[in-house]
This record gives C-alpha cells, sequence and structure tokens, in this order.
C-alpha cells in the first residue's frame, strides 16, 4: 500500500491567512493534534495544537506562527512501511504526501495509518500468534514456511525483529497464522530444534505452558 492510497480526504488542510482560533477548532472536530500548512498548494510544514495553545491570540494568522516538519512529507508513491518509519521517528500526528511536481497532495492520519498496517498484517483475521526466539544466522523464512506448511497451515504475515549487538541469539520472528489450533506446528518446529518463545491462540496449546501465554500478552500490550 502506497502513501497516496493512505490520504484521508476529510482532514483539512491549513493555510497562513486561517487564523489560531480556527485552527484550534479543526483540530478538535477531527481529533488530532497536527495539521499541515498549505500555501498555493504547496507544502510549508505542520502546525501543532501544543505551539497554537501557547498563542495569547486566537484571530492571530498562521502565518505568523512556527511550523514543524517543514521538510519532512512523503512522496505519493512511498510504501506504508516507510511512511510509518518516518511518522514514529518524528513523532507526528499527521503527515503531508507531495506529488513528483512537489504539490501537496493530501494528508496521512497516523491513526488510519496504524489501522492500515494493523490490516496489512492480518491482524484482524481469525488465527494464532507465534513468536520464535533464535540466531539471527538460522533465520530462513523459506524453511519456517516450509515446516509450518507440512500441518495445513499458512503464514498469513511475519516480522522479523535483529536482537540488540552483541546479542545475536535473542533475535524474534513473530508470526501471524491462519489457524488457531496450532499444537501440531509447535511440535514441528520445536522437532527442528526451533525455540518457541510465546504462542497465543484461542484454542488451547498443549506445549506452552500459562506462563509463555501471559508473556505473549505482556509483549503484545507494550
Amino acid at each position: 500500500m502506497l502513501a497516496a492510497e493512505l490520504i484521508d480526504p476529510m482532514l483539512p488542510a491549513l493555510k497562513p491567512t486561517d487564523l489560531v482560533g480556527q485552527a484550534l477548532a479543526w483540530m478538535e472536530e477531527h481529533r488530532v493534534g497536527q495539521l499541515v500548512l498549505t500555501d498555493q498548494g504547496e507544502y510549508r510544514g505542520i502546525v501543532s495544537e501544543e505551539l497554537l495553545m501557547d498563542v495569547a491570540d486566537e484571530d492571530l494568522p498562521l502565518r505568523d506562527v512556527m511550523c514543524l516538519f517543514e521538510k519532512t512529507f512523503v512522496n505519493e508513491d512511498q510504501h506504508l512501511l516507510e511512511v510509518i518509519s518516518l511518522v514514529v521517528q518524528h513523532q507526528m500526528d499527521v503527515i503531508a504526501v507531495i506529488t513528483e511536481g512537489r504539490e501537496f497532495s493530501g494528508t496521512i492520519s497516523v491513526n488510519e495509518l496504524l489501522k492500515k498496517f494493523a490490516q496489512e498484517l492480518g491482524v484482524q483475521e481469525a488465527g494464532a500468534i507465534l513468536i520464535l526466539n533464535m540466531n539471527e544466522r538460522d533465520y530462513s523464512l523459506t524453511e519456517i514456511s516450509r515446516l509450518i506448511e507440512t500441518n495445513n497451515v499458512k503464514i498469513i504475515s511475519s516480522y522479523f525483529a535483529s536482537a540488540a549487538y552483541g546479542m545475536p541469539d535473542r533475535s524474534r520472528l513473530t508470526l501471524k497464522l491462519n489457524r488457531r489450533d496450532i499444537t501440531s506446528v509447535i511440535s514441528t518446529l520445536e522437532r527442528f530444534g526451533y525455540h518457541i518463545e510465546a504462542a497465543f491462540a484461542n484454542a488451547p496449546v498443549e506445549s506452552i505452558d500459562q506462563d509463555r501465554l501471559d508473556s505473549l500478552l505482556r509483549y503484545l500490550n507494550t
């Protein structure tokens, strides 16, 4: 999914002639802490509710208010993961999308962005979540997928997190599977030497104790 497909058409773009009070009202209406500022179709930056609240005169035009992230935006053809990386890095509520010609195209809401990301990962699909702990050199999604599919189970999505420097054996692979009952999958993976750190499924998983299930719930809630 590309940035152009993530634009929220309901989010307004502010203009330099708009007033501080009007900008605050729109932020409250759309439940965002930031809005994009444009000038004759060109992106100028992000206006922040936090900064506007410190402005004494609500009738002051936005041209006289400091903007943030003047050089932080995404192009229409950038991937969802690139967009997420940028907004997390800068802790943004919204991000501007621009065209090849550097014209403002629209605004992405981070709340909607995360919903789309969850859909891409298959978070809302029924099925188990499995976390494997491994040495980075042993990571092969092709091999792991083959072992899982021998049990007539498929991987909906996966996420590999490299371990911190100096701890190569603490890498994690998180898998979302298309079935709830994954007891046979766990048995197969453990038979081939894979360490299951945690598992979560609506159906009972006999070879994973309650402590591991609890640790997964804590992991997902962090």
